[in-house]
């Protein structure tokens, strides 16, 4: 049973930061010119912007979850893309980024603690199940901007990455 959840440990950990079958987070954010992250290129049904707050939403509201509070659900999936128009500067931009980043950071220290028990606020829930659902969400959002760059001719970043 150790080594199964080692296992899931190393999963959840590849998944959060781009190892295996998942792209890096500081790959996708690298270099992305802000003026930018509101296009919608090739009829895009969201900009880089856009997905990004998204991504932030739902992962903090998994981090509550993995801290024992009881969120809210939204009504409407449609509540979780509402953000702002776009970012006001450059530095927005990037304190955006890093909210995600360091969220990131956050789900990887909450997948060391006791990965097999169950939620406090719903006990019909484990934090394994948390866990894999933010890194399948974060995993196809994050997909879905290396597309968006790619149709921006941005993609790869500087520092390289996967091109199929």
């Amino acid at each position: 049973m150790i080594r199964l959840f080692d296992s899931l440990k190393t999963a959840i950990s590849n998944g959060l930061n781009g190892r295996m079958a998942h792209v890096s987070p500081d790959a996708v954010f690298e270099a992305i010119d802000w003026t930018s992250v509101c296009e919608k290129p090739g009829g895009a049904s969201h900009s880089i912007w856009e997905i990004l707050n998204h991504l932030i939403y739902w992962q903090d509201y998994c981090l509550m979850l993995l801290e024992g509070d009881s969120p809210t659900s939204p009504e409407h999936a449609s509540y979780s893309w509402e953000c702002p128009q776009g970012p006001v500067d450059e530095q927005q931009w990037l304190d955006k980024v890093e909210n995600l980043l360091s969220g990131l950071v956050l789900a990887e220290k909450a997948s060391a603690i006791e990965l097999e028990g169950n939620l406090l606020a719903r006990p019909q829930e484990s934090r394994i199940e948390v866990l894999e659902s933010l890194v399948g969400h974060n995993s196809y959002h994050l997909g879905q901007i290396v597309l968006l760059r790619q149709l921006q001719g941005s993609w790869p970043p500087p520092s390289g990455g996967n091109t199929w």
